[in-house]
């Protein structure tokens, strides 16, 4: 058998790729150890109710049309593992899967629903999220930063099509990323820095302008209501040229079309 790597873009590199499924409702711990640490599975269509993957190693791993209720991640090595149409939470569920201080680097979402996930603490550094539903997803204390020296560091996480809604990344620093498209409606962003990042064709709630650090961001095409330049730091953001009315309104300037 050939072993082959996953790509982030969701294809396999080379032939004849490892196949290996859970059986429904089946404990991973329970089942077959050796298949769950360093090995790399691609699982299909699976429900795992209540199952505790805390500190299992499920790095490189594939999960498509998986569901996942009330399940424990905490400090999981999911290192590059890819998760595609995947549930995290059960209908009317009032808490949702926890990742805290797991290993999500360079780790990837696609299509998924994960409202009121615990992400507190996790290494998100390479992330992304791609049309995710993150609604009141706690990220407190997690790292989207790779800390090179005591005065650099550098963030990386890819971030479009989600809803962020009710989603906590206070004090979160995510410079110089790609989030675009996104619903940040009631977000909490208190002390958060997105500088430089890619904000495009995002939705904001009036509370969320004065929170964050939104210096040489790109705002084209988003919804600037509430933005009132007199209280937020817009040096070097960039906006389309029909956003200048919106923009100057909290300054009562009128502009007229050319």
């Amino acid at each position: 058998m050939v072993y082959t790597s996953y790509t982030r873009k969701g294809c396999w590199e080379g032939a004849n790729q490892p196949h290996v499924c859970l059986p429904r409702q089946s404990s991973p711990k329970e089942l077959a150890p050796s298949l769950i640490k360093g090995s790399r599975m691609d699982i299909i269509d699976k429900v795992f109710q209540q199952e505790d993957f805390s500190r299992q190693d499920l790095s490189d791993s594939r999960f498509r049309r998986c569901r996942f209720y009330q399940c424990d991640f905490s400090h999981c090595q999911l290192q590059d593992a890819s998760f595609e149409d995947c549930s995290f939470i059960e209908s009317g569920a009032v808490e949702g899967c926890h990742f805290s201080y797991a290993d999500l680097r360079d780790a990837s979402f696609k299509a998924c629903r994960l409202s009121l996930a615990n992400f507190s603490g996790a290494n998100c550094f390479g992330i992304e999220f791609r049309e995710c539903d993150l609604k009141g997803a706690n990220f407190s204390r997690a790292r989207f930063y790779n800390q090179v020296s005591h005065k650099m560091y550098f963030c990386s996480a890819y971030i479009s099509g989600c809803n962020l809604a009710y989603t906590n990344l206070s004090g979160q620093c995510l410079e110089k990323c790609e989030l675009f498209e996104n619903n940040w409606s009631n977000a909490n962003l208190s002390g958060a820095s997105l500088m430089g990042s890619d904000l495009s064709r995002g939705t904001f709630s009036r509370d969320c302008w004065q929170q964050v650090n939104l210096r040489g961001c790109d705002l084209t095409f988003a919804d600037l209501d509430g933005l009132d330049p007199r209280r937020v730091n817009l040096e070097g953001v960039k906006i389309c040229a029909w956003q200048q009315e919106q923009l100057l309104e909290p300054l009562g300037v009128i502009v007229l079309p050319d």
